[in-house]
């Protein structure tokens, strides 16, 4: 269902954000986020003069390269346009965020390595949804990877074979809980959702 329909008004500004996901050859994955503002009327600025209708006034990338854990190995930051010559030179503080894993706590985390001063605000905001976009690009794919695994190695198991190790299972025989666990309300570990998928996980009460 969209919006309901607005009462008469007028189109000042526009800020896009575009996530993209990819799998690399070599087994990494990039994942890439793109921020635009633009206003529907001319304006002047000090650093480009006169900014007219659709040109960006913020114009921002930037790339993470993830392995399969989560954890950045590279980072690319890159700024097109924006109201002051300045903004372009603090990208190569995002490099402080090679090392770190997007998990639980990344947000906190990007803001205490690239917050105020140390940062540019937009390019911060952006890693958010890139956040998000690389659990939706990474996840579906190892998860559907782990169960042609798991299904083939019933398959051997069933016919006699040695049964191949399963990597989502530990040392101690447990099954490791899913990374999406507790990330949201649907995804609690006492709701439905996870006693439907994940029903070893759930902690809810169980049904008769």
């Amino acid at each position: 269902m969209p919006l309901s329909s607005p009462t008469e008004r007028e189109h000042i500004h526009t800020r896009q954000v575009t996530c993209q996901g990819f799998r690399r050859a070599d087994g990494l994955w990039d994942i890439e986020g793109h921020i635009t503002d633009i206003k529907t009327y001319p304006f002047a600025n000090d650093y480009r003069g006169a900014i007219q209708p659709g040109d960006p006034i913020h114009d921002m990338w930037i790339r993470l390269t993830v392995d399969d854990g989560f954890e950045v190995k590279a980072v690319e930051a890159v700024t097109d346009k924006s109201p002051f010559a300045v903004c372009p030179a603090i990208t190569p503080n995002f490099q402080r965020l090679v090392g770190l894993r997007i998990k639980s706590g990344w947000t906190q985390k990007v803001k205490e390595l690239l917050g105020g001063v140390e940062g540019c605000t937009h390019l911060v905001e952006l890693l958010g949804p890139v956040a998000t976009t690389a659990f939706q690009t990474i996840y579906p794919v190892l998860s559907r990877e782990k169960e042609a695994r798991d299904k083939e190695a019933r398959a051997k198991a069933e016919a006699g074979e040695k049964k191949a190790d399963s990597p989502a299972v530990s040392p101690s025989g447990h099954k490791r809980p899913p990374l999406l666990l507790n990330t949201c309300h649907a995804f609690r570990s006492d709701g439905e959702v996870t006693r439907k998928v994940w029903p070893e996980h759930y902690t809810g009460t169980p049904r008769p």
